[in-house]
């Protein structure tokens, strides 16, 4: 008699916590039993010598998206959809993003116009404000925050997004009363703006100048300054693609006082540096992103505060623009570091390389790994327990993993509409080899096994880690500022 619709056997099942090597019952496509002696499956898979690993869950990726100088990103959702799966993770959490002018609601209509019909894996949004008008503020969020988008991303820099203090502590505000998270893309627009004045007027337009223009002072003043804005209101932050040891500084010591500051770093700050940008010719704007990658003491840095638990979560912020007119050179075969799109690709290469260098490399245990690539994604955006972990209740969103098999990282090989990977020729160990989402297997045998469309939208809960903290500064406390309500 058949009692599942899936069952994984011989297996070694890992969570934040945990490893136990049992077996894994799907029905209706929840976990609805674990351990040994399982009923029968109408599907069975044997892992032996296999790890069971929940799905990941990555938070921070550009799909489908126009960026504000109007270049759009080469994936859509079919293809980025296919390209996470490919690599282990099973939710993206991608951005509906606001122009200046827009209204909050057509954004996300659209934006779900873009997805419903092609995403094979589940997905959620986040929102991006440019706009932050009385109209957005008073009405708009509060009802998009209602309505499952419980986080949104503001930017300290870009001519097109940038908001100033004023403006950042309206959101601020706006988020607390509505316990949202806010994160923020944090560099100073007016560092970033004279050094790139001082580079062009010298006639240092190559790509490589990118990351002397994104100063690391740009990046930890900002980080400074946002973290210090939050304190005022009693606002928790969430710093996004952390590159520098000297902005990691500033998050740490807002941890060890107490505040609700949480961040990620990606994988360019592991495995890329500045160095990558020069190239001949302008094959170095393909490592053009912001904050740019650093140095090898950089990359240290960000590998102990990834380690330490200085970093919550570890999001590929996939921002693929092709090597060509459609996206790195939409300004013309040889633009300046100005005109360069900014971002690089890496939903897939996300979890298997820091898996090889961090697990395999022995910088990390299963644990950590599993924590940073799918567990606190699933925290601190509103996603736990439904998705994260592996447990009965939860839905069966998993990917059995071969830890030794060995891959050499090839554009050939990946499934994103990218015509470059900045980690060609990487040869790691460890790959997913099935993908399960919600009771589904959507890549087995090197196959994709699911329709495009097959993907469910997430309406995701306000998080914990968006609460308050309570602790307020005398300034705004009505106890100690002569009874003046301000917040």
């Amino acid at each position: 008699m058949v009692s599942f619709d899936l069952v994984i056997r011989n297996g070694e099942t890992v969570t934040a916590t945990e490893k136990i090597r049992q077996d894994v019952g799907i029905k209706d496509g929840q976990i609805v039993a674990l351990g040994t002696g399982l009923g029968v499956g109408r599907k069975e898979i044997d892992a032996t010598g296999k790890l069971i690993l929940p799905g990941g869950i990555d938070a921070h990726c550009h799909v489908e998206q126009m960026s504000s100088s109007g270049i759009m990103t080469s994936d859509d959702f079919y293809s980025a959809s296919v390209s996470a799966a490919f690599g282990g993770t099973t939710t993206i959490i991608p951005f509906a993003a606001q122009h200046r002018g827009q209204s909050l609601r057509t954004v996300v209509d659209d934006y779900m116009a873009c997805a419903k019909p092609k995403a094979v894996i589940d997905y959620a949004f986040h929102l991006i404000i440019s706009d932050p008008t009385d109209a957005v503020m008073g009405q708009e969020l509060p009802a998009m925050i209602a309505d499952g988008i419980s986080s949104f991303k503001i930017y300290m820099t870009y001519d097109a997004l940038k908001l100033d203090d004023y403006e950042i502590l309206e959101v601020l505000s706006t988020a607390r009363k509505e316990e949202a998270l806010v994160m923020v893309h944090a560099e100073n627009h007016d560092v970033i703006r004279w050094l790139s004045e001082k580079l062009l007027s010298q006639g240092n337009g190559d790509p490589k100048y990118h990351a002397v223009s994104h100063s690391r002072i740009a990046e930890s003043e900002a980080t400074h300054r946002a973290i210090a804005l939050a304190e005022l209101v009693d606002t928790p932050l969430f710093i996004v693609h952390v590159s520098s040891e000297e902005a990691l500084d500033e998050i740490r010591r807002s941890q060890s006082r107490g505040l609700k500051v949480m961040a990620e770093t990606c994988p360019q700050y592991l495995f890329l540096t500045a160095k990558d940008l020069d190239k001949e010719g302008m094959v170095g704007a393909k490592f053009c992103c912001s904050p740019p990658p650093r140095d090898e003491k950089a990359q240290e840095a960000i590998w102990e505060g990834l380690i330490d638990g200085s970093f919550q979560v570890f999001s590929s912020d996939h921002a693929p623009y092709r090597f060509d007119e459609t996206g790195k050179l939409a300004a013309g075969p040889n633009p300046n570091f100005k005109q360069i799109a900014n971002g690089v690709p890496g939903l897939e290469i996300r979890m298997p390389m820091l898996f090889s260098a961090g697990v395999l490399g022995k910088r990390m245990d299963l644990h950590r790994f599993v924590e940073v690539t799918a567990t606190n994604p699933a925290k601190i955006y509103g996603l736990y327990p439904r998705k994260g972990t592996i447990e009965v209740g939860c839905d069966a969103d998993l990917a059995v993993w071969d830890p030794e098999k060995e891959v050499r990282i090839s554009i050939d090989m990946l499934h994103d509409n990218m015509d470059y990977t900045p980690y060609e020729g990487t040869e790691i160990t460890g790959w997913p080899e099935t993908v399960i989402s919600r009771g589904r297997i959507v890549v087995e045998d090197n196959d994709l096994k699911v329709d495009r469309g097959t993907g469910v939208y997430l309406k995701r809960e306000r998080s914990s880690a968006a609460k308050p903290s309570g602790n307020l500064v005398p300034e705004v406390n009505s106890q100690l500022n002569f009874n003046a309500k301000i917040l």
